[in-house]
């Protein structure tokens, strides 16, 4: 699929991420399809739409006009027949067997042309692609949390994704307004393999009873950062961000510098996972 036949794109998952990939693929002008098979999650997605753009016409970066025709361009469905797209962009929990399964499935509805974009922060592509039919259009498009805001966006290649693939995507993402890396298949990236120890360490001083969560975090943000390791974790969602480093200590052969954190993994477990909870190492109303 060539960038310039590009008209529609389906998302799959209306959680957090998906709502904001849907939401500036709208906004560029793409007939928009997003899809969840809870409808309350669907519910909150166009909500969670509505208000953004609101805000945006708020702080005079958008018009009504802007908005009518960002909504005019979603769907909002929780049925996959729907699915007939230029690109799929999945944005599902980081489960390889899920990812797999909704792109096997979505095969059987659209051309051998159709793009299959994962959103994984962690999965390889090569795995992903790994028993999907016409692995060459699967390819990496990773954005970063809120997404109607952040402005990077890797562009993953498996061993199989083609080369036009890759390069439709990386324009797709500059029609989003958005600024593509381009990068090689490995667990994790770039960014999350880079920033991983920022949120591992800061665990490790947790539990090692050096400093508070919040101390911590204070301490990062005096040195420049915007975040510290514990708020951003709250932000991303404490049980994604887990599920990520698990995946990613799986993928580096259980390497200890990746190795999970008991005391998130008690968070998840517990089902504080963070500001969407309303508690994560901090507590939110």
């Amino acid at each position: 699929m060539k960038f310039e036949a590009i008209r529609t794109i389906g998302v799959v998952g209306a959680g957090t991420m998906g709502q904001g990939i849907a939401q500036i693929c709208a906004q560029a002008g793409y007939k928009t399809i997003l899809f969840d098979i809870n409808a309350q999650v669907l519910k909150k997605a166009e909500t969670t739409t509505i208000k953004n753009l609101d805000k945006g016409i708020e702080r005079e970066k958008l018009t009504e006009a802007d908005k009518q025709a960002t909504l005019g361009n979603l769907l909002f469905t929780g049925d996959t027949l729907q699915l007939h797209c230029d690109v799929v962009i999945e944005a599902v929990v980081e489960r390889l067997e899920v990812k797999q399964s909704i792109f096997k499935e979505l095969d059987a509805i659209n051309t051998p042309d159709t793009i299959f974009a994962s959103n994984t922060s962690s999965i390889p592509i090569t795995r992903i692609a790994a028993g999907i039919p016409h692995p060459e259009r699967v390819v990496g498009m990773h954005f970063f949390n809120p997404a109607h805001i952040m402005k990077l966006v890797e562009v993953i290649s498996g061993a199989a994704t083609s080369p036009e693939v890759a390069a439709s995507i990386r324009q797709l993402a500059l029609k989003l307004d958005k600024t593509p890396v381009m990068a090689q298949d490995s667990p994790g990236f770039i960014v999350n393999r880079v920033a991983r120890h920022f949120y591992v360490e800061g665990l490790k001083l947790l539990e090692e009873g050096v400093a508070e969560a919040k101390a911590i975090d204070n301490l990062m943000q005096a040195t420049g950062f915007k975040m510290g390791p514990f708020e951003l974790m709250d932000l991303i969602g404490v049980d994604t961000n887990y599920s990520v480093t698990s995946s990613m200590f799986e993928a580096f052969h259980y390497d200890p510098k990746f190795r999970p954190s008991r005391i998130q993994q008690q968070k998840v477990d517990a089902g504080h996972h963070g500001r969407k909870s309303g508690k994560g190492f901090y507590t939110y109303e």
